[in-house]
């Protein structure tokens, strides 16, 4: 029952884009399509993982038992760095399509706050290793929900009679805090 709630509580009431606000500029950039949107989020959701499977033992044992928590975001930032530029050999070589659409979004997983946030989040909650591996894939999943939602949003206004004014980021924007608005909604749940 715990990791369930876990698992909601990331998804939906403590959302890392919607509620966090972490993560906006891949959530913005690359919400126009559906399929980018799912590339994207399962690009993220790995990164999130993987990360927080090698920024925890860090953490644990290297740098909390030699005093040496002040390295803590320069080290989570290199190992970080180190995944996206895995992720994105990977995806060069094996999906080619993905990874021209995702163009400079991919490499900016890097500097992506959510992932950061997310590994952070996990030190100072203190979860246990199992733990935090179940918050980062379920925050991952938030992320991606979020950013499918968005996109398949977008998608309809391209084909809506908007003024042109509302087009594009206008409209995304105002979606975006729409969707903000109802995960907040979800706040009532963690009583």
């Amino acid at each position: 029952m715990e990791y369930f709630l876990l698992v909601i509580s990331a998804i939906f009431i403590n959302n890392i884009v919607l509620v966090q606000y972490l993560g906006t500029c891949p959530f913005m950039g690359t919400s126009k399509s559906i399929d980018v949107a799912l590339g994207m989020g399962g690009a993220v959701m790995f990164v999130l993982v993987m990360a927080t499977a090698i920024t925890w033992p860090v953490h644990v044992y290297a740098l909390k038992p030699n005093g040496l928590e002040y390295l803590q975001t320069i080290a989570f930032i290199l190992i970080i760095a180190s995944l996206v530029q895995f992720v994105e050999m990977f995806l060069k070589k094996a999906i080619p399509p993905l990874y021209k659409s995702l163009g400079l979004f991919l490499p900016l997983i890097t500097t992506n706050c959510a992932v950061l946030g997310v590994a952070i989040m996990v030190q100072r909650s203190e979860y246990s290793f199992l733990k935090s591996i179940v918050f980062a894939l379920a925050s991952g999943a938030g992320f991606t929900i979020a950013l499918v939602i968005l996109s398949s949003i977008r998608e309809r206004l391209d084909i809506s009679p908007l003024p042109h004014v509302f087009r594009g980021v206008p409209s995304a924007l105002v979606m975006a805090g729409l969707m903000s608005l109802a995960f907040f909604a979800f706040q009532g749940m963690a009583a």
